[in-house]
C-alpha cells in the first residue's frame, strides 16, 4: 500500500508538487452515512467503540480524497479522566455537571490516566495506523478552550465566568491552567506513542481574549505544552481558533511547526504577523461552501496563490465544517486544490535555463 506523506512534508516546510488538503471536522454531519450512524449512537458512544470510531475517521479520506485523516473524537474526551462529569448535548455542546469555580474544585482534579480511562482512544489510533494510507492527525483541546467549558458549565459567548476567574482569582486560574496543561501533554504524548503522525492543539475560543490577556494568562501554558512535546518527531499544529489574528505576533516562540489561520487574516498577513519560521494552515471561510462551486474555486485559488509563495502550506478551512455543507462540493474542492496547486507550483519553478543563467 503506497503511503501519501504530502501533509507531513508540507508541515515540515519541504518541497511538495501539490498542496495537501484536509478539513477540520471532516468526519461529520455533512455526510449522509455519518448521519445514519448518529441515528443509533451518540458522539461519545462512537468514541468508545474503536472499530466504529476508526471507520468514521476513514470515511472522508475515502470519499473526499483528502491528504490526512483526523481522529474522530471530541476535545472533551480527556476531561472525564481528570474528574469532570459532562455530556455532549445536541444543539448545545458540552454541558458540565460539576463546573470548576473555586480553588477547591481545581484541587479535586486528578492527573489523567490515558491508558486506564482512554484506552479506547488509543486503540482507535492503533487501528488507524494499520489501515490508513495517509497520516493520522490526533488532537487535544487547548487549556483556555477547555477551561471555558469547565468554568462556564456550557458553551458561552461572553466567557464572563472564565474572565472573572482570570482577573479576580489568578492563582486559581494558573493552577487550573497547570493541570489542564499536564493533561494535554500526557494525552498527546500517548497518541504519538501508538501511531499518531501529527497533532493539532485546538484553541477554538481563545480569540475572545485581548492580546495582553492572552500573553499573560494563556500563552505560558501553550509554550510549555509545545516545549515539553518538542522531543517528539511528529509535526505539531497550533490552531488559535476564530478571530485570533491579533494574537498571532505573540506566538513567535511557540515550538509548533504549523499555525492554523482563520479567514479573517490572509495567508501573507498571517505569515508576516508570525514572523516566519512556521508553516501555515488555512483558511477558507467554511460558509463559502454555500456558494456555487465556481465561487468556491475562486476563493480557493486566491488562498492557494497566497499559500504557495513560501514553503510550508496546508490547505484547510478557517474553522470546522458545518452540517449543511455539500459532500459533492467538498470532493470537487479537494480535486481543485490538488490540480490547481500542482499547476501553480510547477509554473512557479524556475526553468533550467533560468537556473543556469543565475548561476
Amino acid at each position: 500500500m503506497s503511503y501519501n506523506d504530502l501533509f507531513i512534508r508540507a508541515c515540515r516546510g519541504e518541497h511538495v508538487d501539490r498542496l495537501p488538503v484536509w478539513y477540520m471536522r471532516q468526519a461529520g454531519r455533512y455526510d449522509p452515512d455519518y448521519r445514519k450512524i448518529k441515528e443509533n449512537y451518540s458522539l461519545l458512544e462512537i468514541c468508545r467503540q474503536p472499530e466504529l470510531a476508526a471507520e468514521v475517521t476513514m470515511m472522508p479520506v475515502k470519499k473526499l480524497g483528502v491528504d490526512a485523516a483526523i481522529l474522530y473524537s471530541d476535545i472533551m474526551n480527556p476531561v472525564a479522566s481528570i474528574g469532570i462529569d459532562f455530556d455532549i448535548v445536541a444543539n448545545v455542546g458540552p454541558v458540565i455537571h460539576n463546573p470548576v469555580h473555586t480553588a477547591a474544585d481545581v484541587a479535586k482534579l486528578k492527573p489523567i490516566d490515558v491508558e486506564g480511562d482512554l484506552s479506547h482512544v488509543l486503540e482507535t489510533i492503533r487501528i488507524l495506523d494499520r489501515e490508513l494510507d495517509v497520516p493520522l492527525i490526533t488532537f487535544a483541546g487547548a487549556p483556555f478552550t477547555i477551561a471555558s467549558y469547565l468554568i462556564e458549565g456550557r458553551p458561552s459567548k461572553s466567557y464572563i465566568k472564565t474572565k472573572t476567574m482570570m482577573y479576580a482569582e489568578p492563582k486559581v486560574w494558573f493552577s487550573l491552567m497547570d493541570k489542564l496543561g499536564d493533561m494535554v501533554i500526557a494525552y498527546l504524548r500517548a497518541h504519538m506513542a501508538v501511531g499518531g503522525k501529527a497533532f493539532q492543539l485546538f484553541d477554538s475560543w481563545v480569540g475572545a481574549l485581548a492580546p495582553h490577556d492572552f500573553r499573560t494568562y494563556v500563552l505560558p501554558t501553550i509554550e510549555r505544552i509545545f516545549d515539553e512535546l518538542s522531543d517528539l518527531p511528529q509535526p505539531k499544529i497550533y490552531f488559535p481558533g476564530v478571530a485570533s489574528g491579533e494574537l498571532l505576533p505573540a506566538l513567535r516562540n511557540v515550538k509548533a511547526n504549523v499555525i492554523g489561520l482563520d479567514w479573517r487574516v490572509s495567508i501573507a498577513e498571517g505569515r508576516s504577523r508570525l514572523g516566519g519560521g512556521f508553516g501555515v494552515q488555512g483558511n477558507l471561510d467554511p460558509y463559502v461552501l454555500t456558494a456555487p462551486i465556481e465561487v468556491v474555486k475562486a476563493h480557493a485559488k486566491a488562498i492557494i496563490d497566497d499559500g504557495i509563495q513560501e514553503p510550508g502550506f496546508v490547505f484547510n478551512l478557517g474553522h470546522g465544517l458545518f452540517p449543511e455543507a455539500s459532500l459533492d462540493k467538498l470532493r470537487e474542492l479537494t480535486a481543485f486544490v490538488h490540480d490547481y496547486s500542482a499547476e501553480a507550483i510547477a509554473a512557479a519553478k524556475p526553468s533550467k535555463q533560468e537556473e543556469v543563467a543565475h548561476g
